[in-house]
């Protein structure tokens, strides 16, 4: 298993505050995101005992997930349901994607 696995299971642990307030004002927008969040984790397990091209697509798609996470807290912010994303969340979040970029070959 990839050394950033708990990591990122430690950064949608974290979000679990977020999502519920985010759930009080805008269910639909709190279940995609928590959808993503999900996804993300899985596929990076899913990817780590995957081959070739699999393991490939695997990261892919838990990095385009962990992306639209950020994108809902993000959009949760700009429409005034959630206060902007802390630098320090941010910085999490840029971690693990830096991560999954680097592995998907900077695609």
């Amino acid at each position: 298993m990839l050394r950033i696995y708990p990591v990122l299971l430690d950064l949608v642990q974290s979000l679990r505050p977020f999502l519920s307030d985010l759930e009080r004002r805008d269910a639909d927008l709190a279940r995609q995101c928590r959808r993503a969040l999900a996804s993300a984790p899985l596929n990076v397990a899913e990817g780590s005992y995957s081959r070739g091209k699999n393991r490939t697509a695997r990261y892919h798609t838990a990095l385009g997930s962990l992306r639209e996470a950020l994108a809902c807290l993000e959009t949760a912010a700009a429409v005034g349901y959630l206060s902007p994303v802390d630098p320090q969340l941010r910085a999490r979040f840029d971690h693990v994607l830096g991560t999954l970029v680097r592995l998907v070959g900077g695609h």
